[in-house]
């Protein structure tokens, strides 16, 4: 079975969002947030989680699903694993951000 390999652009957002989270609706929250977030990773192999191919205009193979207010880009990795490349809030300027990331 294909790991899930969480890359750096991904860890830093998610960091951010723990933080955010966090500072705002307090720890619990916060844990509750992430492990959701990692639950859905998970889910991306067995197909529990629904994803969709990135757009056209990205210019990025790859795959995204929502997860509550925000979006997971991820994309299979040469060696089959699964790459989760960024995690990007509904309000940021998803094109921008994502290119960002994927180092495009």
């Amino acid at each position: 079975m294909a790991k899930v390999l969480v890359q750096e652009a991904a860890s830093w957002r998610l960091d951010q969002i723990y933080r955010y989270t966090r500072d705002r609706w307090g720890t619990e929250h916060a844990d509750r947030y992430i492990t959701g977030l990692f639950e859905a990773f998970d889910g991306i192999q067995t197909h529990r989680t629904s994803s969709r191919p990135i757009p056209a205009d990205f210019g990025i193979e790859g795959y995204f699903y929502r997860y509550e207010r925000h979006f997971v880009y991820w994309r299979r990795l040469s060696n089959g694993d699964i790459g989760i490349v960024t995690i990007l809030h509904e309000r940021m300027h998803q094109i921008d951000r994502f290119r960002d990331d994927f180092g495009s």
